[in-house]
């Protein structure tokens, strides 16, 4: 089985470990205050805030993609005093000079699931591995769908056309896991495979996924495969196809391992899907923020990373060789949302 970190496997990792009672205060910002990986990510930090006597403050963008309200967050966390600011980019390289203005002030800028761009314009980053995310479901679908893989019609409904870098991440990841030759690994859409019917972006929306799959099947109808970046885009994708009776003869396989994708793996809406752990990450991220306010102390990366790895499994019913996974029996155990 693919290897998931607990929460007490990974806090003893981090450098420093925090102590209760402070005064200090973090901030919190992600993409959006809707998606269910996000609002477990703000229940993870406040719960652990509590814990640990952290005044916690939380702010959003509007939709997945408005930086402008992120940067603005980060603005007021820096005249507050902020200790720490915990933070899902939404433009990974725009909103770096903004980051480095907050660690100008001597705030612990964390990145959770998103690494900036580049990754090193962050103290640190506790993420997914996002390329092995994508590299799990692409391997999958390729065992999966046998020797018609040579034949296969792809759909990939990415996130945004800034192609942030957990966009990039697992839509790569995917090609190679499914035996595609990537062009400059640092960008999607260069691509010469001719099973690649098409890029399209969905803003992490079940609109957006429904919007994109719509405008995919118009250009080759006979689509077979769809990766999709999150299990929201993944849903919408579904409504699409069955829309025009095709459901039950596309793969689709996502990437996020919440509650509803689990459900809808085990309903055979999706394949696959890789599971990632926010509360995980959003609860290490305080304790980090409150070890800096402690001692100055700052988190280190998994060995032989560029980040703080949090872990991922596979889940799906339909296992194949030579990928490991777990059922959703024991992915509804580990899910959010």
């Amino acid at each position: 089985m693919t290897k998931f970190l607990t929460g007490a496997a990974v806090s003893a990792l981090l450098v420093g470990a925090a102590t209760a009672a402070s005064a200090d205060s973090a901030c919190l910002i992600t993409k959006t205050d809707t998606n269910p990986f996000f609002v477990k990510m703000k229940e993870g930090a406040t719960a652990k805030a509590a814990e640990l006597g952290i005044e916690l403050k939380s702010y959003a963008g509007k939709i997945d993609g408005d930086s402008e309200s992120q940067v603005a967050a980060i603005e007021t966390c820096i005249a507050d005093g902020a200790k720490g600011i915990l933070l899902t980019p939404s433009d990974t390289k725009g909103i770096v000079p903004a980051v480095q203005k907050a660690r100008d002030a001597g705030i612990l800028v964390i990145a959770l699931d998103t690494p900036l761009d580049p990754i090193e314009a962050a103290d640190a980053t506790f993420a997914t591995d996002n390329f092995l995310a994508g590299e799990l479901i692409g391997k999958w679908a390729s065992a999966a769908l046998g020797e018609a893989s040579a034949d296969a019609k792809i759909a990939m409904l990415d996130l945004e056309v800034s192609q942030p870098t957990v966009d990039v991440l697992r839509d790569q990841g995917f090609l190679q896991g499914f035996g595609i030759d990537l062009g400059d690994p640092n960008k999607w859409g260069d691509e010469t495979d001719p099973r690649i019917v098409g890029h399209d972006v969905t803003q992490g929306n079940q609109e957006g996924g429904r919007r994109a799959m719509e405008s995919l099947l118009a250009k080759d109808p006979f689509i077979n495969v769809v990766y999709t970046i999150n299990e929201p885009a993944a849903s919408g994708a579904y409504e699409a196809l069955k829309a025009v009776g095709r459901e039950a003869d596309v793969l689709i396989v996502s990437v996020d391992g919440g509650c509803p994708g689990v459900a809808d793996v085990k309903g055979g809406v999706i394949g696959a899907t890789s599971q990632q752990y926010p509360l995980l990450m959003a609860s290490l991220g305080i304790e980090a923020i409150a070890a800096y306010a402690k001692d100055g102390t700052k988190p280190e990366a998994t060995p032989g990373k560029s980040f703080f790895d949090t872990g991922v499994a596979l889940v799906t019913d339909k296992p194949v060789e030579g990928v490991e996974s777990i059922d959703t029996t024991k992915g509804a155990e580990l899910c959010w949302g």
